[in-house]
């Protein structure tokens, strides 16, 4: 019962007021992004710089991170829940609150909105490149837009659903888990020269730790599109169709269902580190994107996180009623 109300009492407190800020305490993601640093630092002088070598160096750390930040997580929990219930049950309801990101994506994105409808492209591109990895320098207006409506679809899935289907399952051991695996592939899990053969561990085992959630993010945003009042058949439509487009596997689930709702055009050809990469679109040629996309995406965003809350919830209450 106390995990379950300290879950609900972090995705309340993300709902409203986004992620916390602590003076002098550093986010639990800081200094998860902190550990990976010096664990790949001290990983590539103890490996071969070989294929082979950074294979090995890349498992070690997919291996390590993950299970130390649960067991440090599950380590604190436990003592803080000893030495007073009260206090565990704050520690579990921060890092829950820590764990979730559906306040700030709003807000980030909505930045962008702000910027475009005052008529600032220069100032929407700014905006844009705080949540987006594509260059961001000569976007159009409609370009900007859709790159923030498909932050907004493909970050429901690993900062709302992901961490949330974790907790419930685990707690707040559990969703910190899953955050330094999304951290991880963040940072190393890229196809470059630099990560291509050390960062692939981290990159498959992200996919294998959000295959289920992001699917059942689609569904959700599916269904809480009908909500918003928005294409819920476009949406199912173009998820069936799309999905797989991507070049992740999990990664089109939402923006499809967002493509469909909104009855627009995303994804498609970009350009990141000033090489252009070619990438199918999703979804159908209607009309172009435009701002008040944004805030229809945001709008959807949090009907679906709050029906993601929901369901879960009930669910866990099932599964502890059938386990009694």
């Amino acid at each position: 019962m106390s995990v379950t109300l300290a879950v609900l009492c972090g995705f309340l407190l993300d709902l409203v007021l986004g992620d916390p800020v602590i003076p002098h305490a550093p986010h639990p993601v800081v200094v998860i992004g902190r550990c990976i640093t010096k664990a790949e630092k001290r990983l590539r002088s103890l490996f071969p710089d070989t294929e082979k070598g950074l294979l090995a160096a890349g498992r070690v750390l997919a291996v390590c991170i993950p299970l130390l930040t649960f067991a440090a997580a599950f380590a604190v929990c436990a003592v803080t829940a000893r030495l007073h219930p009260a206090l565990g049950f704050c520690v579990q309801a921060l890092w829950c609150w820590q764990a979730l990101a559906m306040k700030d994506l709003k807000k980030e994105s909505m930045n962008v909105y702000k910027q475009l409808t005052q008529g600032s492209l220069q100032g929407a591109r700014r905006a844009v490149q705080r949540i987006v990895g594509r260059d961001t320098e000569n976007l159009s207006a409609e370009g900007v837009a859709k790159a923030a409506v498909e932050t907004v679809a493909e970050n429901f899935s690993d900062g709302v659903v992901a961490p949330l289907f974790y907790m419930l399952i685990g707690g707040a051991p559990l969703a910190l888990c899953y955050k330094a695996i999304n951290t991880m592939d963040s940072m190393v899990g890229y196809k470059n020269e630099k990560y291509l053969w050390f960062g692939r561990a981290a990159a498959k085992l992200d996919d294998a730790a959000n295959y289920l959630p992001a699917r059942l993010a689609a569904l959700l945003w599916i269904a809480a599109a009908g909500l918003a009042g928005q294409d819920a058949k476009g949406a199912w439509k173009i998820w069936r169709r799309d999905r797989r487009k991507h070049a992740s596997p999990n990664a089109g689930m939402c923006e499809a269902a967002c493509a469909g709702a909104l009855g627009v055009r995303l994804a498609g050809p970009a350009s990141y580190f000033g090489k252009p990469v070619e990438k199918p679109y999703i979804g159908d040629e209607g009309r172009p994107v435009e701002a008040e996309d944004i805030r229809r995406a945001n709008k959807t965003l949090y009907i679906a996180g709050i029906l993601a809350f929901c369901v879960g919830l009930i669910l866990r209450a099932a599964l502890l009623l059938l386990w009694r």
